[in-house]
């Protein structure tokens, strides 16, 4: 395999702002410290698709902490920003924190902030219903 095959494109980086909590940030340094050593590794093995891949998340990773805009925890707790409790229109009580793209996964309790539950969220203050897709949610606590 010659160099020019072991290349990949690079990870597409979103257009929004890499809006990012404290614990997102620390998670970016961690990718990149996970992948500096998965690239050390592969060139020590000379694993040239390794290295092409580790070198590819080194790559996305550095751009990300590049642009990346830590959010600190607001002292004003009276609008949303990145924690939220909501009740659906069903009944159902619903937590979860809005945090940086990269930080998303639902099914550890967080959203994007450009995702359109957060954009309808972010500012508005306990007692607000917000409508998104459709279905309305009444904000019952900031955190």
């Amino acid at each position: 395999m010659d160099d020019q095959s072991a290349d990949l494109p690079d990870r597409p980086i979103s257009p929004h702002p890499n809006l990012v909590a404290p614990e997102g940030l620390a998670a970016i340094e961690r990718k990149i410290d996970r992948f500096s050593a998965a690239h050390r590794a592969a060139v020590d093995k000379h694993d040239k698709a390794a290295i092409a891949a580790a070198q590819r998340e080194l790559r996305y990773w550095s751009a990300r902490r590049g642009i990346a805009n830590l959010v600190e925890p607001p002292a004003d707790r009276t609008h949303i920003h990145f924690g939220i409790v909501v009740r659906r229109e069903d009944g159902r009580t619903q937590a979860f924190r809005i945090v940086g793209e990269d930080e998303a996964d639902t099914s550890r309790g967080t959203v994007s902030h450009v995702s359109p539950l957060a954009r309808a969220l972010i500012g508005r203050s306990v007692g607000d219903v917000v409508t998104v897709l459709a279905r309305k949610a009444e904000i019952l606590e900031i955190h």
